[in-house]
């Protein structure tokens, strides 16, 4: 499971749809609807925070959001009702963590797309609307060996 902290502009069509179905079961995991991956390191920020439900329907909406702006019609109402939450925190170590691991999974799969990132010259990469970027390494619950 790949909750990405990064913008989800970045991600290539393949890692946008990806995206929404980790989220959409990241959601079943964090409101008890499914047995499965429920100790799953990625989750360990959602559930930090006051209202995990909350924090990641905020993330599913701007995900829909980004889908919306492709022309793509994700379907909205698999998005749990919920207020807005808040923001979260994302370190930097974390986002340059995920943007140098979406650029090896673009190298391979989707190269053109790579290419059109760089061309925009994206040194620091923009995080998800959920995150505000503090300074800091790599997040403890980050899964560092290559995949």
């Amino acid at each position: 499971m790949r909750v990405w902290s990064l913008d989800p502009a970045l991600l290539d069509r393949q890692g946008l749809l990806a995206c929404w179905r980790e989220a959409l079961l990241a959601q079943a995991v964090l409101t008890g609807r499914t047995r499965g991956y429920t100790r799953h390191p990625q989750l360990l920020r959602f559930r930090e925070q006051p209202d995990p439900a909350a924090a990641i329907a905020t993330y599913l909406g701007a995900v829909a959001t980004e889908a919306d702006s492709r022309g793509y019609s994700f379907n909205r109402s698999r998005i749990d009702e919920h207020p807005v939450s808040p923001t979260m925190t994302v370190s930097q170590g974390q986002l340059d963590f995920e943007w140098d691991h979406l650029q090896r999974k673009l190298t391979l799969r989707s190269p053109q797309w790579l290419e059109s990132l760089r061309a925009r010259c994206l040194a620091h990469p923009a995080p998800h609307p959920l995150f505000r970027v503090v300074p800091g390494p790599v997040a403890a619950w980050e899964i560092t060996h290559s995949s």
